[in-house]
């Protein structure tokens, strides 16, 4: 029997009409844009604004409609949506969902993954597990953050780094031996102690305390969560290419969560690979958590060809991180 492989065969993606620019930054915290780019490597990100839409699930709509108009694919098609997300429209309602319903995929069932900024990673290979088992042909896995909604404005630990943007891939079947190889994930619950949210969950509801207290805005601890990034992104990455037995010849592209272009060079470094290998676009969107790795493939789409091996990489909160490995379908 012929083995099943879930193959990527279309990608889309949408950001945010307002750019909000380091020097923007600058009349909000005591930052400015020298400091921001030498150590993030970020020179702007993408923000939602209420006047062009609402939600995460707006975002996650845009991806999937720009994905769908390219490949002219016919929404009723589609047997599953997944939006892996960070930041829902909602706690109770999916947002998957509703973006299901929204684009006309009628016939998908449709749940929300998060795992921080793993979250699409994690999903990649979710969707590869109901692909394998032969029963569903047509899956939309959208990775999108609307991360203005939890950023409080005042903190620069955190409202240098992150923006809001969503991209989208579509997962078929594939016989030829291309699509996800293999995967290894990591996840360890005691990070949640340096980056996460304190308030809005079943530990902490919403109280005026815990609104006026900023319990609702995302923190870091920033040298802790960078140093655990460095080691295990790269580590994860380079596990991957060992146990396939790639050289850094063999590697054609690094696909990266864009955290920090530090963290970007390190993993690498570690792998080997040549920066001219390393997608990377931290400098337009900042970190766009669940997008960020949907939105590499959606700017660098026309640069990957048939067969190209695409080595993936992320660290999020929670702590969760890992390294998949797929062979690019088209």
């Amino acid at each position: 029997m012929t083995k099943i492989t879930a193959a990527i065969t279309a990608v889309g993606g949408y950001v945010p009409q307002f750019v909000m620019t380091n020097k923007m930054l600058e009349d909000l915290v005591e930052t400015n844009d020298e400091w921001i780019t030498t150590r993030t490597g970020i020179k702007e990100r993408r923000v939602l604004k209420k006047e062009e839409g609402e939600g995460t699930s707006y975002l996650a709509i845009k991806a999937a409609q720009d994905l769908m108009e390219k490949k002219g694919l016919d929404a009723s098609e589609i047997d599953l949506v997944i939006v892996a997300t960070a930041t829902p429209d909602s706690m109770v309602a999916s947002t998957a969902a509703f973006v299901a319903s929204e684009i006309g995929a009628v016939n998908a069932f449709a749940y929300d993954l998060l795992a921080a900024c793993s979250s699409f990673l994690f999903g990649m290979s979710t969707v590869a597990g109901h692909i394998e088992t032969g029963r569903y042909k047509k899956v939309l896995l959208i990775g999108a953050d609307k991360m203005s909604s939890i950023i409080d404005y005042t903190d620069r630990t955190t409202c240098i780094i992150f923006g809001d943007g969503a991209g989208a891939v579509l997962f078929e079947p594939n016989t030829e031996g291309l699509g996800l190889q293999d995967e290894y994930l990591r996840a360890d619950g005691s990070g949640r102690q340096f980056l996460g949210m304190e308030g809005g969950g079943s530990i902490m509801p919403a109280t005026i305390e815990s609104v006026t207290n900023k319990k609702h805005y995302i923190f870091q601890e920033g040298k802790t969560v960078f140093k655990f990034a460095v080691s295990n992104m790269a580590d994860v990455a380079a596990k991957i290419m060992d146990r396939n037995n790639l050289t850094e010849e063999d590697v054609d592209w690094l696909v990266p969560h864009q955290a920090n272009k530090r963290i970007i060079d390190a993993t690498a470094k570690r792998m080997g690979v040549d920066e001219s290998k390393v997608l990377m676009n931290i400098q337009r969107y900042g970190n766009t958590t669940s997008a960020t790795l949907p939105l590499l493939l959606f700017d660098y789409e026309k640069q990957l060809k048939k067969g190209d091996n695409l080595v993936f990489a992320a660290f999020g909160g929670g702590f969760t991180w890992g390294s998949i490995y797929l062979k690019w379908a088209y």
